[in-house]
C-alpha cells in the first residue's frame, strides 16, 4: 500500500484542480448494496431506465466493472445556489429549473480535472515502482453507484431521500471518480447525522419515497421530467406545478443545507435567463431555438418533444389566462404526447 503522503499529495493537487472534497476507498461495495439495488429494479422502481437494470451486476460494486480495480477516489464539487432553488415554485408565470442545469453541463468540466489528476497520480506513482498503476475516470456516466461510494469514502452520507449529504456543503455536490489498480489508504466513513428528520421526505410533491432511504423513481418528478419519455400520468401533473426540468424540493429542505456554501466555480454560476424562465417564451421556441437556447445545458438532453411537454404542464398549473392562447397552439400537434398534454393544459385553464 502506498503511504499515507502520497495521498496527501493527490489531496492537495485535487483542490489545486477545482475539487471541494476528496476521499478515497477500497473499490468494494458491500453484498448489502447489490441487494438493495436488485430489489429497487425488482420493484420495478426504476420505471423506464433500462439501462439500470441491464448492467445491475456491473453496478453493484465497482470491482465486478474492472476485477483488477482496488482503490477509489471519490472527489466532490460543490454546485451551491446563491438563489432559493425553490422560490420560483410561487411564480406561475414562470419555469423551475432544477439548481444543477441551470448552468453549463458539469460533465465534461469534472471530467478534464479528474483526468488532469489522474495523470498526476500515475507520474507520482511512478518512483514506487509499482507496475499495476492504471487508472479509469467515471462522471456519472458509468454503471458505478456513486453516492455509497461517496459515503464510503468519507464525502457524506446517503440521507433518507436517498442522495448525498455532507456537512460541510449540504446537498449540493457533484460526483466523479477515479479508480485505480494501486492500493491507497482508505479515509474514515462518516456517521449518518440525519437523525430522527423526515423533512425530505416530507417535502417531496409526489410521495416518491415509499419509506426512508427508499425512492420510487417512477413518482419521483425528476424522472417524470427527465428520464420518461411518454405521457406523464395524470395522477402527478398537478403535483409537477411549474417544474419543468427536475426537483429539488427533497434537497433544498435538508437542514445541513445551513452549512452550504455558494459555488465558487465561474462555469456554475446560474445562467440569469435560467433563474426565472417565462412559460411564455419556452412555450414559442422552435426545435431549432430550444437547441441553441440550450446549448451546453443538461436541458438540452431531454430533447424538444420532452420540454415542451414539460412546459404545457406547467402553463396548466398555472392558472394564467394570458398562456391559455399559447396551449391551444398545440392542441393539434402531430406528436401525440405534445397533442394530449396540450388539451389538458387547456382543459385545466378552462376550469
Amino acid at each position: 500500500m502506498l503511504p499515507v503522503s502520497f495521498t496527501h499529495l493527490i489531496r492537495n493537487k485535487a483542490f489545486e484542480l477545482g475539487f471541494d472534497q476528496f476521499g478515497i476507498c477500497k473499490a468494494q461495495l458491500s453484498p448489502k448494496k447489490a441487494q438493495q439495488l436488485n430489489e429497487f429494479i425488482e420493484k420495478k422502481r426504476h420505471g423506464d431506465m433500462q439501462w439500470l437494470e441491464d448492467r445491475a451486476f456491473q453496478r453493484s460494486s465497482p470491482d465486478h466493472l474492472w476485477p483488477e480495480v482496488k482503490s477509489a477516489i471519490v472527489l466532490g464539487v460543490n454546485y451551491g445556489p446563491d438563489l432559493d432553488p425553490l422560490a420560483n415554485l410561487n411564480r406561475p408565470l414562470t419555469g423551475n429549473i432544477s439548481v444543477y442545469a441551470r448552468h453549463r453541463d458539469y460533465h465534461d468540466m469534472i471530467k478534464g480535472w479528474l483526468k488532469h489528476l489522474a495523470q498526476y497520480l500515475l507520474k507520482e506513482a511512478k518512483p514506487y515502482s509499482i507496475p499495476t498503476d492504471q487508472v479509469k475516470v467515471f462522471v456519472d456516466t458509468a454503471p458505478i453507484m456513486e453516492k455509497p461510494l461517496a459515503q464510503q469514502a468519507g464525502l457524506g452520507w446517503q440521507g433518507k431521500h436517498t442522495n448525498l449529504v455532507s456537512r460541510q456543503f449540504g446537498s449540493w455536490l457533484f460526483l466523479g471518480e477515479i479508480l485505480t489498480t494501486l492500493e491507497l489508504p482508505s479515509s474514515e466513513i462518516p456517521k449518518n447525522h440525519c437523525g430522527s428528520c423526515n423533512q425530505c421526505l416530507q417535502a417531496c410533491p409526489t410521495q416518491a419515497f415509499p419509506a426512508p432511504f427508499q425512492l420510487d423513481a417512477q413518482r419521483c418528478i425528476s424522472y417524470l421530467t427527465i428520464e420518461y419519455g411518454n405521457s406523464i400520468p395524470i395522477e402527478f401533473r398537478k403535483a409537477i406545478g411549474n417544474r419543468i426540468y427536475g426537483c429539488d424540493d427533497c434537497l433544498a429542505v435538508c437542514p445541513w443545507n445551513r452549512f452550504a456554501q455558494h459555488s465558487r466555480h465561474i462555469k456554475l454560476q446560474a445562467r440569469q435567463e435560467l433563474n426565472s424562465p417565462l412559460l411564455q417564451e419556452f412555450i414559442q421556441f422552435s426545435e431549432e431555438e430550444f437547441r441553441q437556447f440550450f446549448s451546453g445545458s443538461p436541458v438540452k438532453r431531454i430533447g424538444y418533444i420532452r420540454f415542451i411537454r414539460n412546459v404545457l404542464i406547467a402553463i396548466g398549473n398555472s392558472q394564467q389566462q394570458s398562456l391559455l392562447s399559447h396551449a391551444l397552439l398545440w392542441k393539434n400537434h402531430e406528436n401525440a404526447i405534445v397533442q394530449e398534454t396540450a388539451q389538458w393544459a387547456i382543459q385545466q385553464l378552462q376550469l
